[in-house]
C-alpha cells in the first residue's frame, strides 16, 4: 500500500468544530492585545476569567434526551469518584482515593461549561482523560447533566438550562453544530 499524502485526515476526523470537539472558544490559544476578560461577582469585585478559552454556551441543544443521556453516562463513569449528586464522594474517595472537587462551589458553578468538556477530554490534576472512553456526544451530555446537577443543589442560585423543543422525543444522537454559537431557541426568541 502507498504512503498518504502529508496533511491527510481520514473521513470522519477533521473536527473542524472547536466548540464541540474541544469545548473551546473559536480563537482560544490565540495571543492578542485585548484586555484579559473580566466578570463582577456579587460584592462588586472585579474578577479576572479563570477560563478565558472555554465556551460558555453549548453547541448542541439542551433537549430531554440529552439529558437521560448524560444522566447515563455520568452514572457509568463519573459516579464513582463524584458521587451521585456531585459532591465529590463517590464509592473510591470512601475507599481512600483523593476527593474530586464539589460541583457545587463557587468556582464549578460559575464554570463555564467548555471548562468540564476540557477536563474530560484532558484530564485535570488527579483526573485523567476520558477522551478514548466517551465521545465527544457523550462529554457534551455528561456536562448538561451536571449542570442538571448543579442545579438541583442551588435551586435559587443559578439559571435554568434553556430547554429546546424537539418534533422526535425518541431522537438522542447529537451531532456537531454547524455554528460553535448555536443557541436554544428559547435562548434565540428572547
Amino acid at each position: 500500500m502507498r504512503d498518504l499524502p502529508e496533511g491527510t485526515v481520514a473521513r470522519g476526523f477533521l473536527r473542524e468544530d472547536k466548540a464541540f470537539y474541544a469545548g473551546k472558544k473559536e480563537n482560544a490559544g490565540m495571543t492578542t492585545t485585548a484586555p484579559v476578560e473580566t466578570t463582577t461577582d456579587a460584592s462588586g469585585n472585579t474578577l479576572v476569567s479563570s477560563f478565558p478559552d472555554a465556551v460558555e454556551e453549548f453547541p448542541v441543544p439542551v433537549t430531554k434526551e440529552l439529558l437521560d443521556r448524560g444522566e447515563e453516562r455520568y452514572k457509568i463513569f463519573c459516579i464513582v469518584c463524584h458521587g451521585p449528586v456531585g459532591n465529590g464522594d463517590g464509592m473510591i474517595v470512601r475507599r481512600g482515593f483523593p476527593q474530586p472537587p464539589t460541583y457545587h462551589d463557587d468556582r464549578l458553578r460559575n464554570a463555564p461549561v467548555g471548562h468540564f468538556f476540557d477536563v474530560m477530554t484532558n484530564g485535570w490534576g488527579k483526573m485523567n482523560s476520558y477522551a478514548s472512553q466517551v465521545p465527544p456526544a457523550d462529554r457534551w451530555a455528561i456536562v448538561a447533566y451536571i449542570r442538571a446537577l448543579q442545579i438541583s443543589q442551588n435551586p435559587n442560585g443559578m439559571s435554568p438550562l434553556p430547554m429546546t423543543k424537539t418534533g422526535n422525543t425518541t431522537n438522542t444522537t447529537v451531532t456537531p453544530s454547524v455554528s460553535p454559537n448555536v443557541k436554544t431557541q428559547e435562548a434565540q426568541s428572547r
